[in-house]
């Protein structure tokens, strides 16, 4: 399986400073979000069941982070499901509306992002390796769990892969 920790140190080299971390809190989601909203537009039928699109996209996520780590994956699976939730009931505004929110929040998370990059004098994680918007979410939910005290050991793993690496 991927190694998670080397997954988070190689994402965490670009978002060293507290203030771009605290962008990625807001711009992360509403990003997911804003995907998640054309997404619920549209759906595939499978044996006569419809299934929205956002919830083939969740699933895939959700799948992806718990092969990673469970805990974690099982957090993030609670996050997505209110995010897709959320953007369903966003195409209550019907297509234009829908997509002028999508619009709108995926530019403002953005540039939420790119506003903690400034900060920081770093460039996107994602310029080097696109793979890194996956990782975005599972990252920050790392540092949240760090944050309360949980996964110490993850922690010291992916701090000491820091301290050896490269700079981002």
């Amino acid at each position: 399986m991927t190694d998670l920790a080397g997954l988070l140190a190689d994402y965490g080299g670009y978002h060293r400073d507290s203030r771009n971390r605290v962008t990625h809190y807001f711009g992360v989601p509403a990003i997911a979000y804003a995907l998640l909203i054309p997404a619920s537009l549209g759906a595939i039928t499978v044996s006569g069941v419809e299934i929205g699109l956002q919830l083939i996209i969740v699933a895939l996520l959700t799948l992806f982070y718990l092969l990673l780590d469970l805990r974690l994956g099982l957090a993030l699976a609670v996050l997505l499901a209110l995010l897709a939730g959320a953007a369903q009931a966003t195409t209550r505004l019907g297509v234009s509306g829908s997509l002028m929110v999508a619009g709108a929040v995926f530019v403002l998370g953005w540039t939420l992002q790119l506003i903690g990059h400034h900060l920081e004098g770093n460039r996107p994680a994602l310029l080097t390796n696109l793979f890194q918007i996956v990782v975005a979410p599972i990252y920050l939910a790392a540092e949240l769990s760090f944050a309360l005290g949980l996964r110490p050991g993850l922690q010291a793993e992916i701090e000491k892969r820091l301290a050896t690496a490269p700079a981002a």
